[in-house]
C-alpha cells in the first residue's frame, strides 16, 4: 500500500484472498463457489458505487442537511433489509426502522451533543452508518427469537394470563431470554476487542497513517457507541413487538394473523 493508497492493480490482487476460498470451497465440495463470488462481486460493486456518493457526500462544502437526508435514506432501507431477512415478523419493517432510528437519535445525539466528535457530514455519515450497520443483524435476531420463544411457550404465556397476571408479567421471561441471545454477540465482540482481534475502523485508521492512540481512543469510543446503540434499537424493536403480538383483551396472537 502506497501512500496515495490502494492502486486498481492493487485492488484486483486482493481477490486472489477469495479464490482461496473459492478454491477451499470446490475442495471440500462445499457447493459456495458461485455465492461467494457473488457475494465479493456485488460488495465490490455496492462499495465502490458508494465511494463515489460519499465523495460528493463528504465535501466540505456540501450542506449538513444532505447528511441528515442520507441518515433517513439509510434508516428507511435498513427497515426494508430487515423486513426482507425476517418477513414472518409482523411490521417487520415499520419496528426495525422505528428502532433504529431511536439508536441512532440517542446514539449520535450524545456524542455530538457532548462533544465528542464535531457535527459535520465527515462524521455523521460514518458514525450513523456504523449505528445502523451494528444494529440491523441484532433486531433481526431478537425478532426471530421472539416469534419462536413466544409460539414455543404460548401455553406457559397463557397459563400466566389467565391466572391475572399482566401481558408484561406474562411475556417477561420470553422477552429477557430474547433480548439476552441479542445482546450477547456484540458484548463478547466488544470483549474481546483489541486481543483477539483489531476492529475495522481501528485498522482503517492505523493503515491511514494516524498515530496508533488516536485511532485506540476512536476505536474505543467507536465500541461504546456500537454496544450502547445495539442496546436501544433490541429494546425499542423488543418492547414494540411484544405490543403488537397481544390483543387489547390480553390474548396472544398467532402471528399468522397479525396484521
Amino acid at each position: 500500500m502506497s501512500e496515495e493508497g490502494i492502486s486498481v492493480v492493487g485492488l484486483a490482487a486482493s481477490a486472489t484472498i477469495v479464490c482461496v476460498a473459492v478454491a477451499i470451497s470446490a475442495w471440500q465440495q462445499l457447493g459456495l463457489g458461485r455465492t461467494l463470488i457473488w457475494a465479493a462481486s456485488r460488495a465490490a460493486f455496492q462499495l465502490l458505487s458508494v465511494g463515489f456518493v460519499l465523495s460528493f457526500l463528504l465535501d466540505p462544502k456540501t450542506p449538513l442537511v444532505v447528511a441528515f437526508a442520507w441518515i433517513v435514506v439509510m434508516l428507511a432501507f435498513a427497515g426494508w433489509t430487515a423486513r426482507s431477512r425476517a418477513p414472518e415478523v409482523p411490521n417487520m419493517a415499520f419496528l426495525a426502522t422505528l428502532s433504529l432510528s431511536s439508536a441512532a437519535v440517542i446514539a449520535l445525539g450524545l456524542l455530538f451533543g457532548l462533544g465528542v466528535f464535531s457535527l459535520n457530514p465527515r462524521t455523521l455519515i460514518p458514525l450513523g452508518g456504523m449505528v445502523v450497520g451494528n444494529s440491523i443483524s441484532a433486531t433481526v435476531l431478537l425478532a426471530r427469537r421472539i416469534i419462536d420463544s413466544f409460539e414455543e411457550q404460548r401455553s406457559q404465556i397463557e397459563a400466566r394470563l389467565a391466572l391475572g397476571h399482566t401481558r408484561n408479567q406474562a411475556s417477561n421471561p420470553c422477552l429477557r431470554s430474547a433480548l439476552r441471545t441479542a445482546l450477547i454477540p456484540q458484548v463478547e465482540t466488544t470483549k474481546a476487542v483489541g486481543i483477539i482481534f483489531l476492529p475495522g475502523a481501528m485498522v482503517g485508521l492505523i493503515l491511514g497513517g494516524t498515530d496508533p492512540q488516536i485511532a485506540v481512543a476512536v476505536q474505543v469510543t467507536v465500541m461504546y457507541m456500537v454496544l450502547g446503540s445495539v442496546s436501544i434499537s433490541t429494546t425499542v424493536l423488543g418492547l414494540g413487538l411484544r405490543r403488537l403480538l397481544f390483543t387489547n383483551d390480553l390474548r396472544l396472537r398467532r402471528t399468522s394473523v397479525v396484521p
